[in-house]
């Protein structure tokens, strides 16, 4: 009984993370997304070092706004179904 509710479970979770994979794309892949992604991408550090030299907490802060925007791109990516 727990493995069927278990498995329930992860379909329920699979579901749920393609409908917000879906939500994602849906909204950055209109014209105003792009450009919302695009100013995000220079203001998070997506093309530039977030290491700042002898400050490790500015580091740590500008690495966790990048971080978001990996996500982001993440959630953007189509799935592969030949990977395994």
């Amino acid at each position: 009984m727990q493995m069927l509710s278990s498995m329930q479970s992860e379909k329920q979770m699979e579901s749920f993370i393609k409908k917000l994979k879906d939500n994602y794309q849906y909204i950055f892949n209109t014209d105003e997304g792009k450009e919302v992604l695009s100013d995000l991408e220079k203001r998070c550090h997506y093309h530039s070092t977030t290491n700042v030299k002898g400050d490790s907490h500015e580091s740590a802060y500008m690495e966790g706004q990048r971080s978001v925007l990996l996500f982001i791109k993440q959630m953007l990516q189509k799935e592969n179904k030949n990977v395994k």
